[in-house]
């Protein structure tokens, strides 16, 4: 029989006995981690408080969703478990309570003391990770993933940005102990499996730019475009009126923002009633933005997913991916051809509000960690 490294289970978010159901699916463990991401249509109280009952040994780290990623591809209205087996992982979790008051040394200190700790006590495990699970509605990623970076030095770090499906509320994250709005968890862990980082992007910039003329940077807000009113100019620019753009829209004319040789995607997340812009992640005025268009999202994805496949099949491959992802693929009627390839290459995790790789904090992108069996020599580099 083959050894599992990462177990995995999905049950209903209005089943009364989810929790009981992901654990027998999970199997006996025991477990370092178990993540858990929760519909919003879930008790997600009721979820917490059940998984500290379910596996008591355990830590747990997890988030609300803008819709989940099962074994069957896209999901939605369920809860996806992850189980990381003891023998195979060692795992420490640190909750960041308040967002809105990050002390930068003493958060890199506490991290540098949960890496040492588990180099101590489990230095036989080679890997040495981190998840990060944010909340989206916070305006805080940017700053939180640069802070953070200072702790975990070169370990690989990716995370995904709490959901609230469409509705743009209340955004959650927990640890097992506390379930907390404007709040961070970060799981720091060590392994047997050689991991691999991904960030996989389909959007190309054009040669269409716009200049940020007026902003509020600290929420996020873009007020005029060129000293136009944001969302009248943004809608010329792509040939729209204004009252067309929606969800859609920003989704297939995302914005790109130029860092060295790279272009990252700095997406719209809607309209405010006031004609202004309010964005996923950090905007400031002066800012040059291009227009981009998306390459085929189904062709795109089939290419790197196979990727990971070389130099053998990964155990498992978890991943963070933008809810615009997901509505570019429902709107061009892609989802069944997408969650086939998900399926078909055992991916599993969430939709999310931005996603975060190493030191920055993304939009539009699928970023995770493929892991593969212990003894597989990997090459290449991280994205």
């Amino acid at each position: 029989m083959e050894e599992q490294f990462i177990t995995r289970a999905l049950a209903s978010a209005h089943d009364a006995h989810a929790v009981e159901r992901l654990a027998s699916s999970l199997g006996p463990g025991p477990f370092s981690l178990v993540l858990l991401f929760v519909s919003p249509e879930a008790d997600v109280p009721g979820i917490v408080s059940g998984a500290a009952r379910a596996w008591p040994d355990a830590r747990i780290a997890g988030c609300t969703t803008a819709g989940e990623i099962s074994g069957a591809g896209y999901e939605d209205g369920s809860i996806v478990a992850i189980g990381f087996r003891a023998r195979h992982f060692a795992a420490q979790t640190l909750l960041i309570p308040d967002l809105s008051q990050l002390a930068a040394s003493e958060l890199s200190e506490a991290l540098l003391h949960v890496r040492q700790s588990l180099a101590r006590d489990h230095g036989h495990l080679p890997e040495e990770f981190a998840l990060l699970f944010v909340d989206g509605l916070s305006a805080r990623e940017d700053e939180l993933a640069s802070v953070l970076a200072a702790g975990t030095g070169a370990m690989p770090l990716i995370g995904g940005s709490a959901g609230d499906g469409t509705n743009f509320r209340e955004t959650l994250v927990f640890d097992g102990r506390r379930l907390l709005a404007n709040a961070a968890v970060i799981s720091v862990m060590r392994g047997a499996c050689p991991l691999r980082a991904f960030k996989m992007d389909h959007i190309r910039p054009t040669e269409r730019r716009m200049v940020v003329t007026e902003a509020d940077p600290a929420a996020r807000i873009v007020r005029k475009i060129n000293a136009e009113p944001a969302v009248q100019e943004y809608a010329r620019l792509i040939g729209m009126q204004p009252e067309s753009v929606d969800t859609l829209t920003f989704a297939i004319h995302p914005l790109t923002v130029r860092m060295g040789e790279r272009h990252h995607v700095r997406a719209i997340q809607r309209v405010l009633p006031s004609g202004e812009l309010l964005f996923f992640s950090a905007i400031d005025e002066g800012m040059v933005l291009t227009i981009a268009e998306p390459h085929d999202l189904v062709d795109h994805l089939a290419g790197e997913l196979q990727a990971l496949k070389q130099p053998g099949n990964p155990v498992a491959v978890l991943a963070f991916d933008c809810i615009l992802r997901r509505v570019e693929a429902q709107e061009k009627q892609m989802t069944g051809r997408v969650s086939e390839l998900l399926r078909h290459h055992g991916v599993i995790g969430f939709s999310t509000y931005g996603e975060q790789i190493g030191p920055m904090h993304i939009n539009h992108t699928m970023t995770g960690f493929a892991f593969y069996p212990p003894g597989t020599i990997l090459s290449g580099s991280d994205p």
